[in-house]
């Protein structure tokens, strides 16, 4: 059966389906084991994610990965990405990131452990949870997958909860361009798919309101992450003289990855294209600075977005999961 290190690894699951003529009948599925509990197994597949309860598991192991990147890949990626996101309250254990922003978002409030934290790993467990103690936060540590699957087994240990996997999808850059150059070209149709996509070095007030909505607010601290990137462009999308759809990029990693984030579209634009147009934008001026690379972080459970991002031609570079240090 599997254990606590195989989260993160590719395994394949023979279950239990039903019964018939006094016989069990199987069915086999394929996938990332992010979770693993007394009572259940959750799998990424390629259909999306599958949870299995233990009791209907016949036979599980893990086999190997198919196009799996390199640690220094993920680990080179990972900086990138906290590049695009910044914390304005940082700290390091070693090679680790401890990331504070007053508590606005996940990924600039929680550590990251890549690399070595210069002590042994139940003790830099220990200095996590103390730095966010001090500061009046709950201790959060994301994990790239498989990469901190050993930081996984050691939160497993003390009752760290999960929040659900994140992907983290990359696509070459000239594609995402070149998509939108082609809709131009042939002539968009009616509709949202004609809007005109602005880029500023700055984000509109209307912009931030949007933010705040979808975030749940928009403290001191959020301006920072989203502004104190050295190269940024924020989406802007009018209709009507209201703006409808919104969007972030970076040029982050040694000039290498464009990030895209809050891509939003507000509910009465939907349906439209919006969000491409908003994606293609923001790639031109990525291509046009020599970017070759877009990355993104998408929930796995957004299934509407991941369907998106999938058709403009994103793949998963890597999971995450965000652990939560449970309440004392």
């Amino acid at each position: 059966m599997l254990r606590q290190q195989d989260v993160g690894h590719r395994i394949v699951v023979r279950r239990i389906v039903g019964i018939r003529e006094g016989r069990p009948q199987f069915s086999d599925a394929l996938g990332e084991l992010v979770e693993l509990s007394e009572t259940h197994l959750t799998l990424a597949t390629a259909q999306g994610q599958l949870r299995v309860p233990v009791a209907q598991v016949h036979r599980a192991k893990r086999v190997p990965p198919t196009r799996r990147p390199t640690a220094a890949a993920v680990v080179a990626l990972e900086r990138a990405a906290d590049e695009a996101w910044p914390a304005p309250t940082r700290g390091r254990l070693g090679d680790w990131l401890l990331r504070s922003a007053e508590g606005w978002t996940g990924r600039a409030n929680s550590a990251l452990p890549i690399g070595d934290p210069d002590r042994p790993l139940a003790a830099a467990v220990d200095a996590v949870e103390r730095w966010y103690a001090e500061r009046g936060q709950p201790a959060l540590i994301n994990t790239p997958l498989p990469l901190a699957a050993p930081v996984g087994a050691e939160l497993d240990a003390r009752g760290w909860g999960a929040r659900p996997p994140t992907l983290v999808q990359t696509a070459p850059l000239p594609r995402l361009a070149s998509a939108g150059a082609l809709d131009d070209a042939a002539g968009a149709p009616a509709g949202g798919s004609s809007a005109v996509v602005e880029l500023a070095t700055a984000p509109s007030d209307e912009w931030l309101a949007i933010a705040a909505g979808r975030k749940g607010g928009l403290p001191e601290a959020a301006r920072h992450v989203l502004t104190a990137v050295d190269q940024v462009r924020f989406a802007h999308v009018y209709a009507d003289g209201a703006l409808v759809a919104v969007g972030r990029g970076t040029v982050t990693g040694q000039g290498r990855w464009l990030g895209l984030s809050l891509i939003e579209v507000l509910p009465v634009a939907r349906r439209q294209g919006l969000a491409r147009r908003v994606i293609n934008e923001l790639a031109a001026w990525g291509v046009s600075g020599g970017v070759t690379h877009a990355f993104l972080q998408v929930e796995q459970r957004n299934e509407a977005a991941v369907a998106l991002y999938q058709r403009l031609g994103f793949v998963t570079h890597h999971t995450y999961l965000t652990r939560v240090a449970p309440e004392r």
